[in-house]
């Protein structure tokens, strides 16, 4: 997520970083380089415009020409005015006090609003909220059938239209089974087009002035770019949405509609989907999506991913073993990497650590498949040799290299960066509880553990 332009505003930005001093004609040209990049990310001309003529303001103030680190005040003064580039605080969803609160999808296809909504749902469920899915979408073939596989995936009920049959009646029926349900949150998932049409639109409202939501969510394909924006304009005027679930987020290395909806439709991204799994779906709050595209890490968003990922229990025991009040051993590590695998793609991860963003890790590093052969190496383990890995001798490892088909060599080098890493768990108390992430990252000693 916004790799491309995280990567050439930091150095951008960096140029201000080594300066003492900033004068005027410093600033200007430095901004001129700013606007290229934005424009090359594919953001919108007048919010460009707008956005700059505002950081140049602030930057040629009193307060920030004198002040003793003058380019540190600039990377602040871009990353405030990216955050209120989208959104003022954190967006959040409005309830009614009259439950079911009905939330509204609308988007065309192809964006993902079907998966979206099940996202959603799931999101909410885990908040303590109760929500019911509404498949209203009948007139795509399987529409009603996909939302209802992954409602039992998820463990949400799916109150379901017939296939070809009145979205206006189907969503109307599907408030009133919320109601008697005690379901307070109703999420509906409506039909969708390869475009913009009238009868979309027409059908749309009519769900909408039956039904009367409290939230209407576009969502829309990040990858589109300014045709996500686009969209965006032509739903908000059709239909006066609430805000955007932005999809894909993980694929669009550009940015350009992240910070343009806002700046162009006045609705704020109040969710960003960040791959296909049911768990990734993250909330939208400008400081932190700021904070990543100036490669400053985003920790709130680091610990909510721990907080559905990690098993509380065992978190606490390692945690335990970490602190040194016990011995940290190979089946630790394995449990603590499975761990860190159900928080997503450790390419996500990293770059939510403040630092990390900026690290370069070969991308053959971060195969999913190599963790997944250090998985085997310990499982081919005996229980004596994942805890007390120095008894590991010749013998045992070329047994252990034929039991999980992978080369001595391997094992040898899990061993070593395992041993180092022992070394240093300590210092990375504190981060995530405690537990820690071990081995991620060069800098570290011995590297990724399960890297190559």
């Amino acid at each position: 997520m916004f790799d491309e332009l995280s990567g050439k505003l930091d150095a951008v930005l960096g140029k201000f970083r080594q300066r003492g001093v900033l004068t005027e004609p410093m600033i200007k040209e430095g901004l001129r380089e700013v606007r290229r990049v934005l424009l090359e990310a594919d953001v919108n001309f007048k919010v460009t415009r707008d956005f700059l003529t505002r950081v140049q303001e602030r930057a040629l103030g009193e307060d920030v020409v004198k002040a003793v680190s003058p380019g540190q005040q600039i990377v602040k003064i871009v990353h405030d005015e990216l955050a209120a580039l989208m959104g003022d605080g954190r967006p959040e969803l409005v309830y009614t006090s009259s439950p079911p609160t009905v939330i509204m999808m609308v988007g065309l296809q192809g964006a993902g609003k079907t998966t979206t909504a099940a996202k959603l749902a799931l999101r909410l469920n885990r908040e303590g909220r109760k929500p019911m899915l509404a498949a209203c979408d009948l007139q795509r073939p399987a529409a009603v059938e996909q939302l209802q596989t992954l409602g039992k995936q998820i463990g949400i009920p799916v109150q379901a239209g017939e296939f070809g049959g009145d979205p206006v009646e189907a969503a109307t029926a599907a408030v009133q089974a919320a109601r008697d349900g005690g379901r307070n949150v109703l999420i509906v998932d409506t039909a969708g087009r390869l475009q913009i049409d009238e009868t979309l639109m027409a059908e749309l409202d009519q769900v909408k002035e039956a039904i009367q939501p409290q939230e209407i969510l576009l969502v829309a394909d990040a990858m589109t770019g300014q045709e996500a924006v686009r969209i965006a304009e032509g739903f908000n005027e059709a239909l006066d949405i609430s805000g955007v679930i932005l999809t894909k987020m993980d694929g669009d290395a550009r940015g350009g509609a992240a910070l343009s909806i806002r700046g162009v439709t006045g609705k704020p991204i109040k969710f960003v989907g960040l791959g296909e799994g049911m768990n990734d779906l993250d909330s939208a709050d400008p400081q932190r999506l700021a904070g990543r595209i100036l490669q400053m890490g985003d920790v709130v968003g680091l610990v909510e991913r721990a907080q559905i990922a990690m098993d509380e229990e065992e978190q606490a025991r390692l945690s335990e073993k970490v602190l040194g009040k016990g011995r940290f051993t190979l089946e630790d590590f394995l449990t603590s990497m499975q761990q860190i695998q159900r928080m997503g793609p450790l390419e996500q991860i990293l770059k939510l650590i403040p630092g990390m963003g900026k690290l370069s890790v070969p991308a053959a590093q971060m195969d999913p498949k190599r963790m997944k052969h250090v998985e085997a190496i310990i499982l081919s383990m005996t229980r004596e040799e994942r805890r007390r890995p120095e008894i590991i001798n010749g013998s045992r490892r070329a047994r252990i290299a034929k039991g999980s088909g992978r080369p001595v060599s391997e094992i040898n080098r899990l061993l070593k960066q395992f041993k180092e890493m022992q070394k240093f768990m300590k210092s990375m108390k504190g981060l995530m509880g405690g537990g820690g992430l071990p081995g991620m990252g060069k800098g570290f000693p011995g590297g990724l553990p399960f890297g190559g």
